[in-house]
């Protein structure tokens, strides 16, 4: 069913016409000019991110349902990097005449499973139209006691840096799905490029073939690969690292989660915190996996540990007095530790040299970005 046909009220009244709230805090979600939420004891956190088709998706080889959950936990993963709890999102989508209603049926499929999955409400948003492809905003909003909330700027000098899960597998991810898009349209090009000498020579029985070779073109085998793919294309947020920090009575004093990159994360936090930091190359986690597709690509493992971007594993800093709390954590790893800022910041090999370490995870704003 084209859009249209519904228009803008109908397709919201559409796809949230069955939504349940889950949380006292939502008085009143989709259906008003503005959703109402009350928060009377407690901190508002409030997040948003903007998703553009080709800089941060790639319908190629994204389905819209796993498109939406991984829109909905990338914000919801902000939150948790704070030591909050979300609770309501809003969504706004701009959108080309190319999509339909059954396709942004799929899209909320994902982002309800996203939300559903952390009890979070969907209490609004807006569409619009775009001439240029898909444009999704998603806003977050969570809480979190005063007391609770863990900002960037708190590391200090000895402080254990850890971080969650492992690294560069969704990075691994887009490298392998991007190298098997190349090779499919490389085919399609040179299967057109026949098409249209067999169109110049008139020869319709070989257009036919051509274009039955083309529809017939063989999918690209990911077996092995199934966890590079999940990593990149179902993004999940880690709350329930956040859940056993707090069981084990551990606040860390610095966190975030790491979307464009440890390396980048890392400097963030030693930047709004004024400290150095040393972390140990052989504690970075990494996944069998990874580092295979890594060996395949002729890549360093871990400079793609290092910088690879969309993990959304949580990176955060912890009191060295709670090293015995924290080395008992599921899925936590030690990888270094805070120094005085006078000392830098330096990543140890394992063969004990020491380097600089340079924030080179992924820039948006920057113009290798931009062409991808």
């Amino acid at each position: 069913m084209e859009i249209a046909k519904l228009g803008e009220f109908g397709l919201i009244d559409h796809l949230t016409k069955d939504l349940n709230t889950k949380n006292e805090s939502t008085k009143y979600g989709v259906g008003d000019d503005c959703a109402v939420l009350h928060y009377p004891d407690t901190e508002v956190l409030i997040t948003t991110d903007l998703l553009m088709e080709g800089v941060h998706f790639d319908l190629t080889y994204i389905d819209l349902q796993h498109l939406g959950y991984k829109s909905a936990m990338v914000n919801i993963s902000d939150v948790f990097a704070m030591n909050g709890t979300p609770r309501q999102i809003t969504v706004s989508l701009a959108l080309s005449k190319r999509f339909t209603v059954e396709d942004m049926e799929q899209f909320y499929s994902g982002l309800r499973m996203a939300c559903d999955k952390w009890g979070v409400d969907i209490v609004g948003g807006d569409t619009t139209s775009s001439y240029t492809g898909l444009a999704i905003s998603i806003t977050c909003i969570g809480e979190a006691r005063r007391e609770d909330i863990v900002y960037r700027n708190g590391a200090r000098n000895t402080d254990l840096i850890c971080v969650s899960g492992d690294l560069g597998a969704a990075y691994m991810g887009l490298q392998l799905l991007e190298r098997e898009k190349s090779v499919y349209y490389s085919q399609v090009d040179a299967l057109q490029k026949k098409i249209a000498a067999a169109q110049k020579a008139g020869n319709q029985n070989e257009i036919a073939n051509l274009k039955s070779q083309i529809s017939n073109l063989s999918q690209p085998d990911f077996a092995g690969k199934e966890y590079l793919l999940q990593r990149q294309l179902q993004t999940e947020a880690r709350g329930d690292i956040v859940q056993r920090l707090r069981e084990a009575g551990i606040r860390p004093t610095a966190m975030m989660d790491v979307s464009d990159g440890l390396s980048s994360e890392l400097m963030h936090i030693c930047k709004q915190s004024g400290v150095g930091c040393r972390i140990f190359e052989k504690e970075l986690p990494i996944d069998y996996q990874t580092a295979v597709m890594a060996e395949e690509m002729e890549m360093n493992v871990t400079t793609c540990a290092l910088n690879g971007g969309e993990d959304y594993e949580l990176l955060f800093t912890v009191p060295i007095g709670d090293l015995e709390k924290v080395k008992d954590l599921e899925d936590v790893h030690l990888i270094g530790h805070i120094t005085d800022k006078k000392f830098g910041h330096v990543l140890v090999t394992r063969d004990n040299q020491e380097f600089e370490l340079k924030a080179q995870g992924w820039n948006p704003l920057s113009s290798e970005s931009n062409a991808k």
